[in-house]
């Protein structure tokens, strides 16, 4: 699978190497559009103390279709349909339930419907 498509396609599967790579994108983009927001002093507050940046606010929302994108391809390596992303609305459950599926559990070995085997 060539890099580019990583975030951009929903064909496929990827590695948990790929994955966490793609996590690891995410985690450096938040960084950055926290560093700009603090620049630009484009940064403000609620009236509960919470902060938001509007840099952040903008990478936070572009990020939804990648990630969606990112755990497609990861769920399509554990042989399941991409729309198993939804589990994560289950609040705390489902979010275990992505770590470890997505995170931490091996892929299919082999071919399976949705490819080839990306460690093959």
């Amino acid at each position: 699978m060539d890099w580019k498509y990583l975030l951009t396609s929903f064909d496929g599967r990827i590695n948990r190497a790929k994955f966490w790579a793609g996590i690891g994108i995410f985690v450096v983009l938040a960084i950055i559009a926290f560093i700009l927001d603090s620049i630009l002093g484009t940064r403000f507050t609620t009236e509960s103390g919470a902060q938001f940046g509007v840099v952040g606010i903008l990478v936070m929302l572009a990020s939804i279709y990648f990630a969606i994108a990112l755990y497609a391809k990861r769920w399509h390596d554990r042989n399941k349909s991409g729309w198993w992303t939804l589990i994560g609305l289950i609040p705390i459950i489902g979010g275990i339930w992505l770590l470890v599926e997505l995170g931490i559990l091996e892929g299919t070995r082999g071919a399976n419907q949705y490819g080839p085997d990306p460690l093959a």
